[in-house]
């Protein structure tokens, strides 16, 4: 499982590394996208795999920690949030769902088709109250958590 784990998280960092550059995020940004992308996916393999938690509580979870990642690199990066979020977002995103759900459709498997449908619109809305949950933290707040701001004492 560890094995398992590692492999997962690594596919993740690659990938979100690889949308990096076709969303063009500068090339100082690749390693923290692709950590945040990795971390996030290996929330939810580990949510699912391991915990044996929801599909969508899951995304959910893992969207959490995304974003609040995100807000955190950004504050620290000095950066837009948007550079983390939507590269570090793409390894959540239900595209196999949403093929499912049209695969079945065409089959006339109404279903599966619904079942994908329903489950592809939870782990969507799951990921939407996710971030906005995130972003209902104070700016401040996240200063604190990331340590910028800090102001530096000297001694003499």
């Amino acid at each position: 499982m560890i094995i398992d784990g590692l492999l997962q998280f690594a596919a993740a960092c690659v990938g979100t590394i690889g949308f990096s550059i076709l969303f063009s995020v500068p090339r100082e940004h690749y390693p923290l996208c692709g950590f945040i992308g990795g971390a996030g996916w290996l929330i939810c393999w580990g949510l699912i795999h391991g915990l044996h938690m929801g599909t969508i509580e899951a995304n959910f979870l893992a969207t959490v920690f995304i974003t609040l990642a995100s807000r955190i690199g950004s504050t620290v990066r000095k950066c837009p949030v948007t550079l983390f979020l939507i590269a570090g977002i793409f390894p959540e995103v239900p595209g196999i769902g949403v093929y499912r759900t049209i695969y079945y459709s065409i089959l006339e498997n109404h279903e599966l088709s619904l079942f994908y449908g329903r489950e592809t619109l939870g782990i969507a809305i799951a990921m939407v109250l996710g971030i906005i949950l995130v972003f209902e933290i104070p700016q401040k707040t996240i200063h604190k958590i990331s340590g910028v701001g800090k102001k530096v004492r000297r001694i003499s």
